[in-house]
């Protein structure tokens, strides 16, 4: 097949990928609000009427799909799928009995922390972090409680993140389509497809969510997405998880930079750190005026340009050095714009 054949291949892929998604959530906007699984507004929301949730129902049943369809095309790299996928939608169950009736936090983090354990165990941990020019750590005994800290932190982050309309979708887009890359320039066309599965599911998924949203997607798809994003790495051949786990956390940097600010503003003024509020980043600038649309589309382009900075050494090994230093200044340069934007 000539290189146009490929790419039309997989540009189809993804589209199939995005209609399935468009009319799955669709559909759910109505079934999931005849079962009363919607989110009422409250003085701590972004939104102002009630809506129906759960429409992340359709990125797992899509990325599943395309999971399956991979293994049975690249059978070789079925059992490294099954590893991401299975424990994946543990947590997307879940986190659906949790969006119809709220569990205990031990209940989901421990089927989170079970779940990224699964993933470890049959994939093995993240051995070394990959810094580009600056070289590499390795992280020895450290090397579990890390991995497994990545995948429980990230489903989380994600879950957090999923706070105003698009803003999960659009940033589940971007990474996807960066995994695919990187995946593909890798040598792990398995996975490349599931990751564009995932993110053209999260594109049709936001032809109902881009604000304003008709639907939301619950937990069931924010801790689904944020722990496939993380996990789908470690499933390329192990000498390389280190340099794909490394572009998945460039690209995702606007949701652990706000997740952790938050989180580390929270816990200075001995907030409940468990308890729903609107002091995220992307919430303070809605409440200074921004639109949704507006937050949303910073966060997805802050993120696509630091995943296109990540992806231009496994594109010509010779941008290694420059694409190191624009990253740092991209992720800093954004953070303090974030900052800045928040506090004017």
């Amino acid at each position: 097949m000539s290189s146009w054949g490929i790419v039309a291949f997989w540009a189809g892929w993804c589209a199939v990928a995005l209609l399935a998604s468009a009319a799955a959530t669709f559909r759910l906007i109505g079934w999931v609000e005849s079962r009363g699984v919607v989110d009422r507004p409250n003085s701590r929301s972004s939104h102002t009427r009630v809506t129906p949730r759960g429409g992340g129902l359709a990125i797992v049943a899509i990325t599943a799909w395309g999971a399956i369809l991979a293994a049975f095309f690249y059978p070789a790299s079925a059992w490294p799928l099954l590893a991401v996928v299975v424990p994946a939608l543990a947590v997307a169950y879940v986190s659906w009995l949790d969006d119809i009736q709220p569990l205990q936090n031990r209940v989901r983090f421990g089927v989170h922390l079970a779940a990224a354990a699964a993933t470890v165990a049959v994939l093995g941990p993240l051995r070394q972090l990959d810094l580009g020019t600056l070289g590499t750590v390795q992280l020895g005994f450290m090397a579990w409680p890390i991995s497994i800290l990545w995948l429980v932190g990230m489903t989380n982050a994600f879950n957090f993140m999923d706070g105003i309309d698009g803003i999960a979708g659009i940033t589940a887009a971007v990474a996807g389509a960066v995994i695919a890359i990187a995946a593909g320039l890798m040598g792990s066309p398995a996975v490349a497809a599931v990751a564009l599965a995932f993110a053209g599911s999260s594109i049709g998924f936001l032809s109902c969510n881009w604000p304003p949203a008709r639907i939301f997607m619950g937990d069931v798809g924010s801790a689904f997405c944020g722990f496939v994003i993380a996990a789908l790495p470690f499933a390329v051949p192990a000498d390389r998880v280190p340099r794909v786990t490394a572009v998945v956390a460039i690209t995702m940097w606007p949701f652990i930079f706000d997740t952790a600010f938050t989180l580390l503003r929270r816990l200075s003024k001995r907030e409940n750190v468990f308890e729903s509020h609107r002091s995220h980043i992307y919430q303070r600038l809605v409440i200074s005026g921004w639109s949704h649309r507006a937050a949303s589309s910073l966060y997805g382009g802050l993120s696509a340009m630091a995943g296109a900075v990540a992806l231009s050494p496994l594109l010509d090994q010779s941008l290694e050095h420059t694409a190191t230093t624009i990253a740092a200044a991209t992720i800093l340069i954004g953070a303090a714009l974030l900052l800045t934007l928040v506090s004017s």
